[in-house]
């Protein structure tokens, strides 16, 4: 279980990194599909969310404040997508950081699940 457990988080944490990778890309410049990064119902990581924290986790009170970072950091997204696409580029990077808070907190509040659910809390 413990091993299953460690995997199911590692591949959430995976897929929230990849969603903050294809962001900067596509704020650096890169063509990168924009709907995973601009709808959270579309982001692999919105995916395990609804079926992983929300289903199985669920009853953490962890589980709906992840699920609010994560609609909350795709909003913030679209704004710096916005900036950018209007050409202003320097200040869309300049907002990164405020995303870099939001996934910091979701870092948190996976590793926190996490350990909850592996000690039986």
């Amino acid at each position: 279980m413990n091993n299953e457990l460690k995997q199911d988080f590692e591949s959430g944490m995976v897929k929230h990194l990849l969603f903050k990778s294809k962001l900067r890309s596509y704020l650096y410049g890169s063509k990168t599909s924009q709907g995973p990064i601009r709808d959270p119902s579309l982001c692999s990581f919105g995916h395990w969310i609804q079926n992983r924290a929300l289903g199985p986790y669920g009853h953490l009170p962890e589980s709906r404040e992840l699920d609010r970072l994560h609609i909350l950091v795709h909003h913030k997204a679209n704004a710096l997508m916005d900036m950018h696409e209007r050409g202003e580029t320097e200040q869309a990077l300049a907002g990164l950081p405020a995303i870099e808070k939001i996934a910091d907190q979701i870092t948190l509040l996976l590793r926190t699940m996490e350990q909850k659910l592996r000690t039986g809390l």
